[in-house]
């Protein structure tokens, strides 16, 4: 996410549905608001459900992919549709995503398609050897923002023998073969690529595009964990429609102790909903940028003032 925008899931589900209305695709949820019977529902949910998995034709494969799908169709006893960026079309691989409960892909833009997903369903990121899933989670990121209702687990390859890697390919497709020989040899036998900058870093691109040969056994645990933690959307469905509005009449003081000491007082009103909403803990999310500067210090407070002295600086 960038810095300094503010977005909710509720905001990204509009312009999804936007792009939706434009492609002339109905949500099946939303064909149930307009009216279907909840008993009516409940039969045809479980027996419409279906899980989709992102299959890709050229780089980071998943190399036993029918075993993958057969696997997951008998654990669930659902159907599994496959969609691919190089043979569908982009409405119709959106028709197929809005109604599945559950999307599994290797690490890629292709999931920034997660956002077509209907409410409640599970997000299954898969990443190769080496690639640890907490330093990539900009899908992570999506799914879990408040009001997109999606529950997100990742996978990530633990076994070197499950891989196979491309050192000879072009550098942009993660070949390593242009590096000097001490730096290919670390690659190859490093276990985990070190935290470093978006997004040519070498070793990244290496890992990033292996094949996977994915351990069946241990993706179908993590699923089943996911299954079991997922929060049931009928329950909490009505908790989740309103959201408290903005603060008002919020200020901003300094105050200037010494040379090179000052305060800064933030105070503002709650949101005028917020007393009609039943909320346990509520929590202010400020943030205190310094004129002229892009970065920020993000403040989460129960309260609704503060006076912060750190880092502020006299006459700024």
């Amino acid at each position: 996410p960038k810095a300094n925008i503010l977005v909710s899931g509720n905001e990204i589900r509009q312009f999804a549905k936007a792009l939706m209305d434009k492609m002339n695709i109905t949500r099946a949820e939303e064909a149930w608001k307009d009216g279907e019977s909840v008993e009516k529902d409940k039969g045809r949910e479980k027996k419409d459900e279906y899980i989709v998995v992102f299959s890709r034709s050229t780089t980071r494969l998943i190399l036993n992919e029918p075993e993958l799908i057969m696997a997951l169709a008998q654990e669930f006893q659902m159907r599994v549709v496959t969609v691919s960026l190089e043979e569908q079309s982009f409405s119709s691989i959106i028709r197929v995503i809005s109604g599945a409960s559950t999307l599994v892909s290797m690490h890629g833009a292709q999931l920034i398609t997660s956002l077509f997903l209907p409410r409640g369903a599970v997000v299954v990121e898969l990443f190769p050897f080496a690639v640890n899933p907490e330093q990539y989670t900009p899908y992570k990121t999506l799914a879990s923002l408040p009001g997109m209702e999606l529950h997100y687990v990742s996978w990530r390859n633990t076994k070197e023998e499950n891989t196979v890697t491309h050192p000879h390919r072009p550098w942009e497709q993660g070949g390593i073969a242009h590096l000097d020989k001490e730096e290919q040899e670390r690659i190859l036998t490093s276990k985990d690529v070190p935290r470093h900058l978006c997004c040519r870093n070498p070793e990244w691109l290496f890992r990033i595009y292996q094949d996977t040969l994915v351990d069946i056994p241990s993706l179908l645990e993590v699923l089943r964990d996911a299954m079991k933690t997922k929060p049931n959307l009928k329950k909490a469905k009505l908790a989740s429609i309103v959201h408290p509005g903005r603060v008002r009449e919020a200020r901003c003081q300094t105050s200037v102790q010494t040379p090179n000491e000052a305060k800064l007082t933030v105070s503002w009103q709650i949101p005028w909903n917020l007393k009609y909403l039943k909320v346990r803990e509520v929590k202010y999310e400020v943030w205190i940028q310094e004129q002229g500067e892009n970065t920020y210090m993000p403040y989460i407070l129960p309260q609704q003032n503060y006076t912060f002295s750190d880092n502020i600086k006299p006459f700024t």
